[in-house]
């Protein structure tokens, strides 16, 4: 009894050190996490050696740029008198008993608001040309509460800016950012006076450069952002997140009137070259070389065999005018102006805007299949028609 009782303890302890050894061989991370359970072991990471923990990282902030930037930035309000007629009036009626009523016409103040940008301790002021159009009275409220009489220095409706100037001297004005400093990604802030809130600051990034083919003006090369722009922006500055004037904020793409983040603005670089031709002469001066132009589309690449859609195609070339006496001919393709390659039809308009009338520009288009190159003596780009009121 004694012999059978060993043998069968003998077996139960065989069977447990073979399990043993499985469970050690097949699953070993079985066996700490027993023997913690077991003597309640909590096992920590310590940070090598004593060394202090490392400082939080400050909040990002652009408190500095805004108050920068923000007491050269003005609230514009303007008002036009705009004659109107009452409708009774038109009454025939009413017209044959009362002939003189045929003359009668109301007056009414049409006001708009809008922002604008000190750029001159002088006086002047960067603003839209569609806030202050046909403007008799503006008044500018600056920053710290000021309210000072503006009026109309020049104006550019092909870039739908102008330039403002008041008596008062010594305003704080912006410093201006470098036109190629601009890239997709930067932290932008808008500054403006949306729905006549006052001064008021938005965030955002250049989500895009060289917007054309909008429709908004006839010179486009904006900006585009998605710092929130909303009415009563227009005229204000778009700045860096160092408090530097990049663009002009103009335009959003909206269907419901607000912001919808995608806003334009009027880059540095056309902003400056508007304002110093307006304060020197009150007007905007451009090159013009007389020509009708196209987009290269793939059938009309196919069509001149052109191998690209670069450049922009010659459709029509004023009779007399500068192309025409430099030979330019239709079913040319514009590549180039003065060394600079011509990506497309507005590109061109740019490129060729930026010359100085009078002088010798050349030019390289294709004709053919073959390279030509023309001397062009730069004219002076018309006026445009005035809109009918």
């Amino acid at each position: 009894m004694l012999r059978r009782f060993w043998l069968l303890f003998a077996q139960a302890c065989t069977l447990c050190v073979a399990a043993l050894f499985v469970v050690a061989t097949l699953r070993p991370d079985l066996l700490p996490r027993w023997s913690a359970r077991g003597n309640n072991v909590v096992v920590l990471q310590e940070a090598a050696g004593n060394a202090p923990a490392a400082p939080a990282a400050p909040a990002a902030t652009y408190s500095e740029a805004a108050r920068k930037a923000m007491p050269a930035v003005v609230n514009v309000y303007s008002s036009k008198a705009v004659r109107s007629r009452n409708p009774v009036l038109d009454d025939s009626l009413l017209q044959r008993y009362f002939p003189e009523l045929r003359e009668r016409a109301q007056t009414r103040r049409a006001t708009s608001l809008g922002s604008g940008v000190i750029v001159s301790a002088d006086g002047y002021i960067l603003t839209n040309h569609h806030v202050v159009e046909g403007a008799d009275e503006i008044e500018v409220v600056l920053n710290d509460g000021r309210q000072l009489s503006a009026r109309i220095r020049g104006s550019d409706p092909e870039s739908d800016l102008a330039v403002l100037t008041t008596e008062t001297k010594g305003l704080p004005a912006i410093a201006f950012a470098t036109a190629d400093s601009v890239q997709v990604g930067d932290v932008v802030l808008a500054i403006g006076n949306p729905f006549g809130f006052g001064n008021t600051v938005t965030m955002g990034i250049v989500s895009a450069l060289g917007r054309n083919h909008l429709g908004i003006n006839r010179f486009e090369d904006f900006i585009q952002t998605d710092a929130a722009i909303n009415p009563g922006n227009s005229g204000g500055a778009l700045v860096d997140a160092a408090g530097n004037l990049i663009g002009i904020n103009t335009a959003i793409f909206s269907r419901s009137g607000g912001s919808m983040g995608i806003g334009f603005a009027i880059p540095v670089s056309t902003a400056k070259m508007v304002l110093e031709q307006i304060v020197k002469s009150g007007s905007v001066t451009r090159g013009w070389i007389g020509v009708e132009v196209q987009e290269i589309t793939p059938p009309v690449a196919e069509t001149f065999k052109l191998g690209g859609t670069r450049g922009a195609l010659i459709a029509g070339v004023l009779h007399g005018g500068p192309a025409d006496k430099a030979g330019i001919k239709p079913g040319d393709v514009l590549l180039e102006v003065q060394g600079k390659p011509v990506a497309d039809p507005a590109a061109m308009l740019n490129l060729i805007a930026a010359l100085a009338p009078g002088s010798a520009a050349t030019m390289k288009v294709k004709r053919q299949g073959q390279d030509v190159d023309a001397s062009v003596t730069v004219g002076r780009r018309p006026k445009p028609q005035a809109r009918p009121e």
